[in-house]
């Protein structure tokens, strides 16, 4: 199984709902890599990588779940690509 790099962004509440802190929680315990961190404009974005059906699952659980008192609108994913080897050490909340 190959390696993805997948970019989200995710819209509804999800600032001031400790969503960072969960997602990255979520990736931890998935074992994948990527970074978290709030927008200017209300959004949660960031970067994913691991195994592709690790990948998924995180990407289901920021379409569908999120932490507690989120309520998520949508999430949108952009630029996946394959890559060889992770970009990153583990899963960092961006400030």
């Amino acid at each position: 199984e190959g390696l993805v790099s997948v970019d989200y962004e995710v819209y509804g509440k999800v600032q001031g709902v400790f969503f960072r802190k969960y997602t990255q929680g979520e990736a931890k315990r998935l074992g994948l890599v990527g970074w978290v961190q709030n927008t200017s404009h209300g959004t949660v974005q960031g970067q994913i990588q691991g195994p592709t059906a690790r990948v998924r699952e995180l990407q289901d659980w920021l379409r569908k779940i999120g932490s507690p008192q989120s309520r998520i609108s949508r999430a949108e994913f952009s630029n996946e690509k394959k890559i060889k080897a992770l970009e990153h050490k583990e899963f960092q909340i961006l400030k």
